[in-house]
């Protein structure tokens, strides 16, 4: 039988080098703002450094900075210096609104890894019980972390400071559809009912737009170019960030801790509602429908996951996930062609997509 642990391999694409340059710009922006306010906190009280360097460790100790990307390179295609410290301090309150998503997001989902680390509030409910402190550990452990995503939240505003106007309505408007997209995935892991169109309204404001969209229109923004890049850069961002949420939910099905750094099946012990799972769903029947309907189960078993792997795989889900991302590539692509802008910006955003629609992690 075949091996379906891990994604399909036939596409899987390599990040741009140039990728690794923009996320070394935004992370010493981010250790020289942590190093100010680690010192400047611990001179207050030692024990203020510590969710400071908390929130440090898990912002630099990962990520694929797409964000901080996509915002450059509209910068930059709108006719921005790429050497511009604005778009730099951009770049990293992205980082910081996205560690904010991230600590909250374990907390409402109970995970227990992040990036190959302890989640945040794991780690405080365990210091809680070593230190045999009052209360209850898991209780102190998601207090802590709410404070301390609330921390990267203000401190990404702290880098703001230079935006626009314009640019700051639309980074205040991503981060209330962060939130709706957010409370939208609650009520349908909740409810475990969650259809094909409810699936794609999920994925559409808890990421597509907040990781391709939005960062997009903000870097035309800082070049006072919204009026005449946001309909062309919306036409290409969204169906990129569709292909990139789709291969985060085969990811979450079907990827190991090595690669993800989260348990294997993360998606499916969560009973994450993915449109990967509504279209197994659909064409289920008898045995297999009622594996499906484990998903999500507190008490689900390896071999269980691995047999809602092969359903997804043998109800043709999987296949038509797969070409459902080669699509919006292709549409993604097509548009960007009309987008009046810089060519090496167009060449980057079209070098930047197969990487987007085909990682591994």
């Amino acid at each position: 039988m075949a091996e379906h642990n891990d994604p399909p391999p036939s596409h899987a694409s390599s990040p741009p080098e140039w990728l690794a340059t923009i996320g070394r710009g935004v992370e010493e922006r981010l250790r020289e703002l942590f190093d100010l306010e680690i010192e400047r906190w611990s001179a207050v009280d030692p024990e203020l450094g510590k969710p400071l360097a908390c929130l440090a460790e898990l912002t630099l100790s990962g990520g694929k900075r797409l964000r901080p990307a996509f915002c450059h390179w509209a910068f930059v295609g709108a006719g921005g210096d790429p050497t511009d410290p604005l778009v730099t301090d951009v770049g990293a309150a992205f980082e910081l609104l996205h560690a904010f998503a991230l600590i909250h997001d374990d907390v409402m989902d109970g995970s227990d890894y992040r990036r190959g680390l302890r989640t945040v509030h794991q780690q405080y409910a365990r210091r809680h019980a070593e230190m045999a402190w009052r209360g209850e550990a898991r209780r102190f452990g998601e207090g802590v972390a709410i404070l301390i995503g609330d921390l990267a939240f203000v401190y990404a505003d702290t880098l703001l400071g230079g935006i626009s106007p314009e640019a700051r309505s639309l980074y205040d408007e991503m981060r209330i559809e962060i939130n709706v997209g957010q409370y939208l995935d609650m009520v349908g892991t909740a409810q475990a009912q969650a259809t094909v169109a409810s699936t794609k309204r999920i994925a559409r404001y808890k990421s597509a737009k907040y990781t391709i969209e939005r960062p997009l229109h903000i870097g035309a923004a800082l070049r006072n170019r919204l009026d005449d890049l946001s309909a062309p850069f919306s036409a290409y961002g969204l169906p990129l960030g569709e292909a990139f949420q789709l291969r985060d939910d085969v990811l979450g099905a079907f990827g190991n801790r090595d690669s993800t750094g989260k348990p294997v099946g993360d998606d499916l012990l969560e009973g994450k509602p993915t449109l990967l799972l509504a279209l197994a769903r659909e064409q289920a029947l008898g045995n297999a429908a009622a594996v499906l309907d484990r998903v999500g189960a507190p008490d689900l078993a390896a071999g269980e996951i691995e047999a809602m792997q092969e359903i997804l795989v043998s109800t043709g889900a999987l296949e038509s996930i797969e070409k459902l991302i080669s699509s919006l590539v292709d549409q993604a692509l097509s548009a960007l062609q009309d987008v009046p802008i810089e060519e090496g910006a167009r060449a980057a955003l079209c070098e930047i997509a197969p990487y987007v629609a085909w990682r591994d992690r």
